[in-house]
């Protein structure tokens, strides 16, 4: 089944409401427009049962199908939020809101997931209960966790949940997946580097924090080329060296480090943990420095399930003619925290050559609309057939 003709027919319609929601960005968990649109839109389309406030600002529908013999209930998951990014994209309908932009397609998630729900509303060709969700603060809040943490999948019985997200460089309404670990678990700290400041002609008199700092920055490294089987993907980066001093003349008291470690299994999350605690202590004091450090966690691994993976892969294959095997990123999601509570997948759809997720001058791509849309129609009515 390639696309279907009514949500090709309501492509301008769905389109219409993605403008809409580009124009008028939310952050983290203050979707309160968006949620608000969206539970509209929901009770428009005369889903069984709306309900508002999950994980904070999160929504979710209730659409029944024509007959319930299956007992299946399958969630379809969309993500609300915006991120604090200035847009540049020069569109007519581009940010209202200083400072605020849909910089990585959620409008586009939520839109297309809108069409799904408003076809599904109208069709109910299946057998089986479909729970459409619409989650905030995907963008680092981790609004996935605190609506499975409200207890959504138990209240609305899901047994399977799906997702999916836009991907620049892929062609337009193409689809890409892998089974198993998919996107990085993304973990965060932060590290003082304490030593004694002073006047820069006098270093014999101070302890400086800024050479114990860069060997740490240096010894870091060591976590991922000589402690983490080749084999594993583990990346640690500093990004941020913060001195406690702007002179050119003195030597800081103290040096604050920042930075990202990225791992794909929970074997290799745990060592990039202990090698760090181990590391930056014994660095700073070969310099006779004191380290501080803040372990931040992220989210987890995102892991998509086999059975789950093939049979997304199959529905993707029938919507566009075909589906590639898309390579692992680094990159973080928080339907982790979905995918560790419930079976299911996560799969890519392509947004054709436009700029990258996170760049202000990113659009999300309407013409992969109807393929989206489809997907999430065809995952209900191929897993529950009528």
């Amino acid at each position: 089944m390639p696309i279907k003709n009514r949500l090709a027919e309501m492509q301008e319609e769905i389109t219409a409401w993605r403008r809409d929601l580009h124009e008028n960005p939310e952050i983290l968990f203050e979707t309160h427009r968006t949620s608000a649109l969206v539970a509209e839109k929901l009770k428009e389309f005369g889903c069984d049962e709306i309900v508002t406030g999950l994980g904070r600002t999160g929504v979710v529908g209730v659409i029944k199908g024509k007959t319930n013999t299956s007992g299946k209930v399958l969630g379809l998951r969309a993500d609300m939020d915006a991120l604090p990014i200035l847009e540049a994209t020069g569109l007519d309908y581009a940010s209202k809101t200083p400072g605020a932009m849909h910089a990585c397609g959620h409008d586009g998630h939520t839109a297309m997931l809108l069409g799904a729900a408003k076809y599904l509303a109208e069709t109910r060709n299946f057998d089986g209960t479909a729970v459409v969700i619409f989650q905030p603060a995907e963008e680092g809040g981790g609004g996935g966790k605190e609506m499975c943490d409200d207890g959504m999948m138990e209240r609305f019985g899901i047994q399977e949940v799906y997702g999916m997200h836009n991907w620049p460089g892929m062609p337009v309404g193409s689809f890409g997946i892998r089974s198993g670990a998919f996107f990085a678990a993304t973990d965060q700290f932060e590290i003082k580097v304490v030593g004694r400041g002073g006047h820069a002609a006098k270093p014999q008199q101070t302890i400086d924090p800024i050479v114990a700092a860069s060997q740490v920055v240096t010894a870091l490294q060591s976590i991922a080329s000589r402690n983490a089987d080749p084999v594993e993907q583990v990346v640690v980066s500093v990004t941020s060296f913060e001195s406690s001093s702007t002179a050119f003349n003195v030597i800081p008291a103290h040096v604050t480090l920042r930075g990202t470690i990225r791992t794909m299994s929970k074997e290799s999350r745990a060592l990039a943990e202990e090698r760090l605690k181990a590391i930056v202590p014994s660095a700073a004091a070969a310099f006779g420095a004191k380290a501080e450090i803040e372990w931040l966690p992220g989210y987890p691994a995102m892991v998509n399930t086999p059975e789950q993976t093939e049979f997304a892969a199959e529905v993707a294959k029938s919507v566009s003619g075909d589906c590639v095997e898309a390579a692992i990123t680094m990159g973080g999601e928080d339907f982790a925290y979905m995918l560790e509570e419930r079976p299911g997948a996560y799969i890519l759809v392509g947004n054709g050559d436009s700029a990258d997720v996170h760049n202000p001058e990113y659009n999300f791509n309407d013409e992969a609309i109807p393929a989206g849309c489809s997907w999430w129609a065809e995952i209900v009515e191929k897993r529950m057939p009528a």
